[in-house]
């Protein structure tokens, strides 16, 4: 059996230059090691604490205040033809719109008193089967709320949007066009084969998609960060639905609940503890004039109106409400408009004369900033001094804001 050759060694050294040099590689390892293992600690604590902040950012903007509105949609069935009821709904999602609404909730009136044919509609909580009025007007809140570049890939032709053309467009902030540059987009995630490990590709109403953070199935509609281009390829980030408002103050749109009752406007609420503030409108509720101004705090406030026969008439409805007395169901039950001219006041109208009323009398606990960013759409907006110069020094006007 043959011996192992031992080591040779290199000539014009010395063993123990040798083994110094070799203790000398090992230190030198030892330290790359420890090294290493420091970096990726601190890259693990470095995660840990973005993470802690994110968690942080997201409860801080779940926390913002805000206000949601209850529409009945027997209201649909009062009006005379389909291009009426298609430019009722249009009313009252400007009014939400106008009034920065977070959320319009559709709520049955009637209840199965009157049998009526049902429908479906998709909201948050999934497929709903409602009354058919009831459909028509959320599906019309939504469409109307859709960004336009959106609306394609979420509302096939239908017989409830028939005339939806005729309607007045919101102009929401979140209508962005092709050509403003804002920080955020609202956008849905499209079917594309993407690298393993790469997030989805993103419909945000630009000529490219933008590669996301995140795979998630194709279809859904999704809020993008966008992030500085780097590259041919346009890069954003997925956030929540409430992030835009939280971090520039911009209004970015409402949500659409269905609910088949007046119960269900209370007990299916999207946040955590509910409604803290509950406003009933009824011309047998107190004067609005007798609350003081910023006397109405709030975190997540509720404002419910009432159909043909008012709020009485949707509680007599309900089956699962145990008690006579509308009132006895709000924080607060006010007669918004006292010394009414006209013995009714239509929901629509009640919609503008409430949120106008309310504002100077509510006080956000947590109140959203105001938004001093650019970027968005200014469809409407002329500078006074710049029209003014224009028109003295005889400059063309550049409409094409107005597209």
């Amino acid at each position: 059996m043959s011996q192992p050759t031992p080591p040779v060694k290199p000539p014009g050294k010395t063993w123990r230059e040798i083994n110094q040099e070799r203790k000398s590689l090992k230190r030198q390892r030892n330290e790359e090691k420890i090294v290493k293992r420091e970096k990726r600690v601190a890259l693990e604590k470095e995660v840990e604490i973005k993470v802690k902040e994110e968690q942080e950012r997201k409860k801080k903007y779940a926390e913002i205040s805000t206000v949601s509105i209850a529409v009945p949609g027997s209201i649909m069935e009062n009006a005379q033809s389909a291009e009426l009821r298609t430019y009722l709904a249009g009313q009252i999602a400007r009014a939400a719109c106008v009034f920065c609404v977070d959320e319009v909730i559709v709520y049955d009136d009637i209840g199965d008193k009157i049998d009526t044919k049902k429908s479906k509609v998709e909201d948050l909580d999934g497929v709903k089967v409602a009354r058919r009025s009831c459909v028509q007007l959320a599906r019309i809140l939504q469409y109307l709320e859709c960004p336009q570049y959106l609306r394609k890939h979420f509302f096939p032709l239908h017989k409830d949007l028939e005339f939806a053309g005729l309607l007045n467009p919101l102009d929401a902030p979140h209508h962005l066009r092709s050509s403003n540059d804002f920080t955020f987009r609202e956008g849905i995630t499209m079917n594309k084969k993407v690298k393993p490990g790469k997030g989805s590709q993103v419909n945000v109403g630009l000529l490219k998609d933008v590669s996301t953070d995140e795979l998630l199935n194709p279809g859904i509609r999704v809020t993008v960060r966008m992030l500085p281009e780097s590259g041919k390829k346009v890069k954003g980030k997925i956030v929540s639905l409430t992030t835009p408002r939280a971090e520039t103050g911009v209004y970015w749109g409402y949500t659409v609940r269905i609910a088949q009752n007046l119960s269900q406007v209370f007990s299916q609420s999207p946040y955590k503890d509910g409604y803290d503030l509950t406003i009933g409108t009824s011309d047998r509720g107190e004067s609005i004039d007798n609350i003081e101004n910023k006397e109405l705090k709030y975190n997540h406030a509720l404002v419910v109106f009432g159909g043909v026969h008012g709020i009485e008439s949707a509680l007599e409805s309900d089956e699962q409400m145990q008690i006579d007395d509308a009132s006895l169901l709000f924080d607060r039950y006010l007669n918004v408009l006292p010394n009414q001219g006209s013995r009714t006041i239509r929901t629509e109208e009640a919609i503008l004369v409430t949120l106008a009323g309310l504002r100077s009398k509510m006080q956000p606990n947590n109140e959203p900033m105001a938004f001093k960013g650019e970027g968005i759409a200014t469809s409407s907006i002329f500078p006074v001094h710049k029209t003014e110069m224009q028109q003295a020094t005889g400059e063309k006007i550049d409409l094409s804001r107005f597209d």
